[in-house]
């Protein structure tokens, strides 16, 4: 499975950004599917999950919205209203082994896009 992130960058705080990631070697709609992120001296944490029926969990407080295209086997992940406290490392993750309730981690992560929201 392969995971390559892409869409972070430099915004004023009030912007929007969105991510993508292009999976390859995984069936995006086949399982469990996130967003996490990990900003400079904190744990990983959990964005947003999506299962393949669709149903989304979020983790933290924001206007998120994750998403796919099934077509181009890619998920995304619509940031609006970007406050500073949402700069981070932000990772696409898969979790093969789970198709209904998606966890709070994942055991495939990409190697992530940077995300700086100045104020």
């Amino acid at each position: 499975v392969k995971l390559v992130e892409s869409g972070g960058g430099s915004v004023q705080a009030g912007g929007s950004l969105r991510l993508s990631c292009a999976v390859s070697g995984h069936t995006v709609s086949s399982s469990c599917m996130g967003w996490f992120r990990q900003a400079p001296g904190k744990g990983r944490e959990k964005v947003a999950t999506i299962n393949p029926d669709g149903i989304r969990r979020y983790g933290v407080d924001g206007d998120f919205f994750i998403s796919r295209d099934n077509a181009k086997n890619t998920l995304y992940l619509r940031m609006r209203d970007l406050e500073p406290k949402d700069s981070a490392m932000y990772y696409c993750a898969a979790d093969p082994g789970r198709t209904t309730v998606c966890a709070d981690y994942a055991p495939i992560y990409g190697q992530g896009t940077q995300v700086t929201v100045s104020s």
